[in-house]
């Protein structure tokens, strides 16, 4: 958004308010002025030390309305599950040979999935794939057995969550050209599940802010409490 646009919709916008979800999501309909069709961009403050191993936050949920983007999966499989994978919309189905393309260079994919008994195949790329959130995972059912449901649902708008080093978790929820009861849906469904996944070592409260934006406008901040 140019500074202008940008400005223009900051004047919009109360910044000393908490807003509800239903105020949220109506004003962010009326500063989007993208000509894309932007993401709705969720992001959580946790009350969490983040340094703690023991405090992590990690999870994935199934958005009810999906994400609105196009997600490339590849799937690293063998024998009969290649076959599965292929059938469920894998876009990229293999072993070695991907190994190798990942090593020379190649990423066009958004998410990996595995069964257990590729991860030694897997782990060559682990420091190519940890880095952008793509290496497999069975906290979060990214290494299974059960390629075709996993694959449906990260096709469906399945979306992973894990909190950074200062105990945020940014997520995309949509896209603003969804219904508004589409969009305050799939939040209520994200954030539920982020406080499912509430450490048992944190204390005190929880879910300290919520702020709600699209890809180039500000942001707004929720009244967190009503998500507790």
């Amino acid at each position: 958004m140019s500074g202008k646009k940008y400005r223009e919709a900051l004047k919009k916008i109360d910044v000393e308010k908490k807003y509800s979800l239903q105020e949220a999501v109506a004003m962010l309909k009326e500063v989007k002025t993208a000509k894309f069709d932007e993401s709705v961009e969720l992001a959580l403050r946790l009350g969490i030390d983040a340094r703690q191993t023991d405090q992590m936050v990690r999870g994935a949920v199934s958005l009810p309305n999906g994400t609105g983007k196009t997600v490339r999966i590849l799937a690293f499989a063998k024998g009969d599950k290649v076959a599965e994978a292929e059938q469920a919309g894998a876009d990229y189905v293999g072993g070695d040979d991907l190994v190798e393309k990942i090593q020379g260079g190649w990423m066009d994919f958004d998410k990996v999935v595995a069964t257990p008994d590729m991860m030694a195949s897997v782990s060559k790329v682990g420091k190519l794939l940890g880095p952008r959130g793509l290496m497999p995972n069975p906290k979060v059912g990214t290494v299974t057995f059960e390629l075709e449901k996993v694959i449906k649902e990260l096709k469906a708008g399945r979306v992973e969550f894990r909190n950074d080093k200062a105990g945020i978790i940014h997520a995309a929820v949509g896209k603003v050209s969804f219904a508004s009861e589409k969009i305050e849906e799939n939040i209520k469904s994200f954030i539920a599940a982020v406080v499912r996944a509430k450490p048992a070592a944190s204390k005190g409260h929880y879910l300290k802010g919520v702020s709600l934006s699209c890809t180039m406008s500000p942001g707004l901040s929720l009244d967190s409490n009503v998500f507790m």
